[in-house]
């Protein structure tokens, strides 16, 4: 039996510059939206959905609500009795929520799937929540002496980076400027209005240091906000002839591996590669997609904080590895380079709510190979990437988005 197509009929983003709790608003509030947004973007009725599937990470830990599968039934009545499920990944729990619609649309179970992510991280002063980010990371085993975990562990990659290779800051900072200078063409980008200092000449003190190397403007955003595309597979086409795919997912792949940081760089000990499940996650979408990288006109990557998108750089197969700054140099990553790196601004620029931002990528890859990202669209765009990770790149998520058309 042949294998169906899955195609992105169409998807939602909230601004993720807003800030639900000032706004008297509550996962409910986030949800409703959403679902309203997404399944208007991909001309569907709810009743048409057959499964749901949502990406969450820190819903208790935030807000004390679990059970966020039944979210989109309690605001959308039209939604009652659809079957749906909740995934947490940390930051890759909505490429997870992703890859499980996937996989019921290709086994022939539904025809039609609404695919969330949803965040709400404002509920707490920054400092707290970046506190209980770490939940992601091994508790206990790692990171005791960190005051905020997630900028330690990505300063630990940048001292693996620079002890295997060699990595100077300069280029750390330089990923940073161009995300916020994307961000800024982006209208749901949460940093589009901020004043940021030119963070290639920025001292310690208009570019503070957070842990080690890692700076304040390093690291991506907390925040609130949501993502929904509507999966649908060939079967739904055949049955709905006017419906109009933004793009098609050609590929996909996925590695999990152990929660430490530090089992993780011992395991890659005298490999070429600092994280190489991340680079086979990326070689599975290739195979899948039968793509090269070359045949790529864009990636959306998982720049938590800059060590993270210097990873993605050489892992990709843009450069060899610990060769990173090269690309950076070459101006390769920027909007008209070989493989433009986060147009939409990317998590540093964009935002990240961390649920979400899986979703987010996928969204921004259909937008671009349908031609219709606006201010950071990238011009041609035929064949676009996704890479997103959750936690220290326990879980490793690669997705590939063309523009090949039905029939």
């Amino acid at each position: 039996m042949s294998e169906s197509n899955i195609w992105v009929l169409g998807g939602f983003q909230t601004d993720f510059a807003r800030n639900f709790q000032r706004e008297g608003l509550d996962f409910a509030a986030l949800s409703r939206e959403v679902v309203t947004g997404a399944l208007e973007a991909a001309a569907v009725a709810a009743s048409d959905v057959e499964v749901i599937h949502v990406g969450n990470a820190f819903g208790q830990l935030f807000t004390a609500q679990g059970q966020l599968g039944a979210m989109p039934s309690t605001v959308c009545p039209d939604l009652w009795e659809v079957p749906a499920s909740r995934h947490e990944a940390a930051c890759a729990s909505g490429s997870i929520a992703a890859l499980a619609a996937m996989s019921d649309l290709r086994a022939g179970a539904y025809d039609s799937a609404l695919v969330l992510g949803l965040e709400l991280e404002k509920t707490v002063p920054g400092d707290d929540a970046a506190q209980t980010l770490g939940a992601a990371a091994w508790v206990g085993y790692e990171g005791q002496d960190a005051k905020f975990m997630w900028p330690y562990m990505f300063d630990k990659v940048a001292e693996e980076y620079d002890r295997r290779y060699g990595i100077r800051d300069e280029h750390l900072h330089a990923i940073a400027q161009l995300n916020f200078d994307n961000g800024r063409n982006n209208p749901n980008a949460q940093t589009r209005d901020w004043q940021v200092p030119n963070l290639r000449t920025a001292d310690d003190a208009t570019n503070p240091p957070v842990e080690g190397r890692v700076r304040r403007f390093d690291c991506s955003q907390i925040t609130d906000g949501g993502a929904g595309v509507v999966l649908v597979n060939d079967q739904y086409l055949c049955e709905h002839p006017g419906a109009k795919p933004w793009g098609r997912i050609a590929g996909w792949g996925h590695k999990t591996v152990g929660l430490g940081l530090q089992q993780k760089l011992e395991h890659s000990s005298g490999h070429d590669y600092v994280l190489p499940h991340l680079r086979h996650a990326v070689e599975d979408a290739f195979k899948r997609a039968q793509v090269a990288l070359d045949d790529l006109d864009g990636l959306e990557t998982h720049d938590c904080f800059t060590p993270s998108e210097y990873v993605a750089i050489d892992h990709i197969g843009l450069t060899a590895p610990g060769e990173s700054w090269k690309a950076i140099e070459n101006g390769d990553i920027e909007k008209d380079g070989r493989l433009p790196i986060n147009p939409s601004g990317g998590l540093i620029g964009g935002g990240h709510p961390v649920g979400a931002s899986g979703v987010r990528m996928l969204l921004d890859a259909a937008k671009q190979v349908r031609g219709i990202a606006g201010d950071y669209q990238i011009e041609g765009a035929q064949t676009f990437a996704t890479l997103n990770f959750g936690g220290s790149t326990a879980t490793t998520v690669s997705l590939i988005v063309d523009q090949v058309h039905q029939g």
